[in-house]
C-alpha cells in the first residue's frame, strides 16, 4: 500500500483514526467540503467512502496485488452543515480477486448521513 492518502484526501482534510483488517475509521471536516447551499457535498461523502474502502481492500490484498475501485454506490440520508463527519468501513466480502466494503458516515450527533458500498478488484501489481 502506498504511503499517505493522496493529494485529494489531504485537500479534503480526511484523517484515518483507526485501521485494522476488520475496520477502518476516518474523519472529515464539513467546512471546505460543501456544495453551494452550505451542505456537505455528496461527492465529498463518496470520496471519503471510496478512500476507506480502498485502504481496507489494499490491506486485504495479497502482497503481489493492488486494490483498484470498480464500483461504488451511496445513499445520502441527511445533510450535515458543520462540524466533522466520521466514516466507519467494514468488509462485506474479501476474496482473492475482489473486496467489498460497507461504509457508514455519521455526523457529530451519531446520525447517519450516508451509507456507501465500494467494490475493489485486487489485481496483480505491475
Amino acid at each position: 500500500m502506498p504511503e499517505g492518502m493522496g493529494a485529494l484526501n489531504e485537500k479534503m482534510g480526511i484523517e484515518i483514526t483507526e485501521i485494522s483488517p476488520d475496520r477502518i475509521v476516518a474523519t472529515m471536516p464539513v467546512e471546505g467540503n460543501t456544495q453551494p447551499y452550505g451542505l456537505l457535498h455528496g461527492g465529498a461523502s463518496v470520496v471519503l467512502a471510496e478512500s476507506l474502502g480502498s485502504v481496507g481492500s489494499a490491506i486485504a490484498a495479497a502482497p503481489d496485488r493492488i486494490a483498484v475501485g470498480v464500483d461504488i454506490s451511496a445513499t445520502h440520508h441527511r445533510s450535515a452543515t458543520s462540524g466533522t463527519v466520521t466514516a466507519v468501513a467494514t468488509p462485506a466480502h474479501v476474496g482473492r480477486s475482489m473486496a467489498t466494503w460497507e461504509v457508514v458516515i455519521s455526523d457529530e450527533r451519531g446520525k447517519r448521513v450516508c451509507t456507501a458500498r465500494i467494490t475493489c478488484a485486487l489485481v496483480p501489481a505491475r
